[in-house]
């Protein structure tokens, strides 16, 4: 085993699957065996062609630093869902999203006004006239 994986031994390790992105949280030892975490942040991104290929990012977080972290990170999550919410904005954006009101009416026969205008709009056109 070489110093590298000495410094990087993996002591306990959880995963946190979001979509794309995939984030690893994992407590490692020093050589001395002190013990430091890790947090990667892996995207996946996938080429035109099928393929695809992931970006990391990884912070090394130390026992020293670890109570002004959290006391950051908890003040910083608790300012977001207090001025924002717990909704993920971003999901509008997604193809598939619908809102409740919208889905309700998915499931009845309920006909907006552009399902009905988009099918009388047409007229009958024969191409071989022009």
């Amino acid at each position: 085993m070489n110093d590298k994986e000495l410094l990087e031994k993996d002591i306990f390790s959880k995963v946190l699957r979001a979509g794309r992105r995939t984030y690893f949280f994992d407590v490692r030892a020093t050589k001395a065996d002190d013990y430091y975490i890790t947090i990667t942040e892996s995207k996946k991104f996938t080429e035109e062609d099928g393929s695809y290929h992931f970006k990391k990012h990884k912070i090394y977080l130390y026992k020293e630093d670890f109570a002004a972290f959290n006391e950051i990170l908890s003040e910083m999550t608790e300012y977001v869902i207090n001025h924002k919410g717990e909704e993920v904005i971003s999901e509008r954006h997604q193809k598939d999203f619908k809102k409740e009101s919208q889905s309700e009416y998915a499931d009845s026969s309920y006909e907006t006004e552009e399902t009905t205008t988009s099918s009388n709009s047409y007229t009958d056109i024969n191409f071989d006239d022009i």
